[in-house]
């Protein structure tokens, strides 16, 4: 009994995630899924109690996986005094960002469908919990910096918001196009390079 339960949990999360790959959550069919599924509409009500349920199921994992990651990566960066935070800040950012990008690519579907797929369920504002915590952590380095007496340009919570939206939705901009994966590591590493510059400027690392 167990072994068949297993089974058709597994044909209902399989279908689901091919009809909201296409369909997108808001357009999926709980009936198509049970159809192609191969069950009845009720029996995917004895394991998921609707259709949000179904597509959390598919994602909920590797997201909070990736989620609980960047924050560690925050948490240990923060743990080193500041004048180390000064010296190892690009080389954590980037080893941080290329391994979150390798991630991704090892649960792509998980990803693709919150990229792409997840309008109108909770998952639709997953990138922006990642600006958020970007955001934090810069204005908590920025203010070392300050205290370092580095030369920081006006940087605002907006201009600050503005940057860390244009990173990761940038490191996403890659999944919502299918890039392959090496070209999408050569992408990110471009990207990191781009914003290193800028930062470099803005906060004084370079003059």
């Amino acid at each position: 009994m167990i072994g068949i339960q297993t089974d058709t949990r597994q044909k209902i999360l399989d279908s689901g995630k091919k009809e909201f790959l296409r369909w997108g959550f808001k357009g999926a069919s709980m009936r198509r899924i049970a159809t192609n599924a191969g069950v009845t509409t009720g029996a995917i009500y004895l394991y998921y109690r609707n259709k949000e349920a179904l597509f959390d199921a598919l994602v909920r994992e590797p997201a909070e996986t990736l989620l609980f990651e960047f924050r560690d990566i925050h948490r240990r960066f923060s743990s080193h005094q500041p004048d180390t935070q000064i010296e190892i800040m690009h080389e954590y950012s980037e080893k941080g960002l290329t391994g979150m990008l390798v991630y991704i690519f090892e649960h792509y579907t998980a990803f693709k469908l919150i990229v792409s797929c997840s309008a109108g369920t909770a998952w639709q504002t997953y990138i922006d919990t990642l600006v958020a915590i970007e955001e934090e952590a810069t204005r908590d380095f920025i203010a070392i910096l300050k205290d370092r007496g580095k030369r920081v340009l006006p940087v605002d919570d907006q201009l600050i918001h503005i940057l860390a939206s244009s990173l990761f939705y940038g490191l996403f901009e890659i999944i919502t196009h299918d890039t392959e994966q090496t070209k999408a590591m050569e992408y990110i590493d471009s990207l990191q390079e781009f914003h290193r510059a800028g930062w470099d400027r803005l906060l004084g690392l370079k003059q």
